[in-house]
């Protein structure tokens, strides 16, 4: 049987707590999208985190998030997809195209 943890009245798997670690790390999941898909807010996300990791852990992962606009939708410059540089190259037919 799951472990299951407690947050808000939230119950979350063991499952549940690894993918939202698996999410914090990743640079481009805004916290947003863990609160709509498990119902944390920032505050008990972060509790989440520190009860979750090793100390110096989760202080490298709070320097790394601190200020990145890729972790808040308000704060990111673009709205759908990927951000492409104009200097990136396109792809035709499998064939790199020049400048």
């Amino acid at each position: 049987m799951h472990n299951l943890v407690f947050i808000n009245n939230n119950s979350l798997t063991e499952y549940d707590v690894d993918r939202i670690i698996e999410m914090a790390w990743e640079d481009r999941t805004p916290f947003e999208a863990i609160n709509f898909q498990f119902g944390l807010t920032e505050k008990d996300f972060i509790d989440l985190m520190r009860g979750e990791m090793k100390p110096s852990s989760f202080r490298m992962w709070r320097q790394r998030v601190q200020g990145r606009k890729t972790k808040h939708n308000k704060l990111k410059t673009f709205v759908m997809g990927r951000f492409k540089s104009t200097q990136q190259r396109t792809i035709n037919q499998n064939k790199i195209s020049k400048r």
